[in-house]
């Protein structure tokens, strides 16, 4: 039901890319708005849209509240380009796995999902630069990344796509040596991977981070530091729990982590490339999303 206490000016960044093409999400956002008193401008992200541009137009609409339409890389985007700043982001779920839309409750259908829109409420959460990255939900070096590395290398998806990718990855991959320099503590261990957590889970489900709060005044690391095939899939496809004696957990504000040799590295779904050092910090109440 509409709020009529007051008319909104919302604008809709939409990535035409996301779904499985079968959904025009224009048609479908102005039809949702045809009877209500709200104002819809929808504007269609090129391919490769700056962040600056993309600042340029959201600063030109005056909108009350900008949504984000599509995966997690759209929401990253438009996330940036509202960091730190007072008006609310809402997110339609357009994507593979949608992990932050599923962090957040947010429902995965359009029609319950532009309801939260336009007559939910925003709520501050925290974020972290990774490496200088903006990371709203997780950000991993090692084993994980690897995979996200060879799956995006593959022509399948899905399970069969992913289960080669782990195959492929647990044949090649080898436990880094990590330093861990949290506070005035210093950890020294073998891992299989490690998670700088702002969420508490994986997009399809697995809690990774089960103490994680995304509106408290701290992240997590979760250092992993065994891995076999079946612990793996978990991670990708049930929200089965990992084993508790491969993992330790610590919050924290800021972080460094320091390999012996490269390791691979993602954030947010995104590969990044292999890195030596990780330098991460708690961006405090971050974005203004709508829940």
């Amino acid at each position: 039901m509409e709020d009529k206490s007051s008319q909104l000016k919302l604008l809709f960044i939409v990535n035409p890319g996301s779904g499985n093409g079968e959904i025009n999400f224009g048609d479908v956002i102005s039809a949702y708005f045809e009877a209500l008193e709200h104002t819809a401008e929808i504007y269609e992200l090129a391919l490769n849209c700056s962040l600056d541009k993309l600042k340029v137009i959201i600063t030109n609409s005056n909108a009350d509240r900008v949504i984000a339409v599509g995966g997690d890389g759209t929401i990253k985007l438009v996330a940036e380009c509202l960091l730190q700043t007072e008006t609310p982001m809402g997110i339609i779920p357009a994507g593979s796995a949608n992990g932050m839309a599923r962090e957040l409750g947010i429902p995965t259908t359009i029609k319950e999902s532009l309801d939260v829109v336009v007559n939910g409420r925003p709520k501050k959460i925290h974020a972290i630069t990774v490496n200088k990255e903006l990371c709203i939900h997780l950000a991993d070096i090692g084993f994980n990344a690897y995979i996200v590395k060879k799956f995006n290398d593959l022509p399948q998806r899905g399970m069969w796509g992913y289960t080669k990718a782990a195959w492929k990855a647990l044949w090649s991959h080898h436990k880094m040596e990590v330093i861990i320099r949290i506070k005035d503590k210093i950890i020294h261990s073998e891992a299989a991977m490690v998670v700088i957590a702002n969420a508490t889970m994986y997009g399809t489900g697995v809690k990774i981070n089960p103490d994680g709060k995304l509106d408290d005044d701290v992240f997590e690391v979760i250092l992993v530091k065994e891995y076999a095939v079946m612990e793996i899939l978990k991670l990708r496809f049930t929200n089965m729990a990992l084993n508790p004696k491969n993992i330790e957990a610590f919050q924290i504000t800021s972080l460094n982590i320091r390999t012996k040799h490269k390791a691979h590295f993602q954030v947010d779904g995104e590969y990044m490339g292999k890195v030596n050092q990780i330098e991460a910090n708690i961006i405090p109440a971050a974005i203004n999303v709508i829940v």
